[in-house]
């Protein structure tokens, strides 16, 4: 392949991959704050 089509394929791919990541780790950040709040809710009841 020639370097015009493998840039083009990271463009294409690449940065949708990138984000994806990037929400992947702030939404299991925020499920680690969901699940120890659920743990801490029978000692509160």
């Amino acid at each position: 392949m020639e370097m015009d089509a493998w840039l083009s394929i990271i463009a294409d791919v690449g940065f949708p991959v990138a984000v994806t990541f990037y929400l992947l780790h702030r939404v299991e950040g925020k499920l680690d704050q969901l699940i120890e709040t659920l743990h801490q809710l029978p000692e509160k009841m």
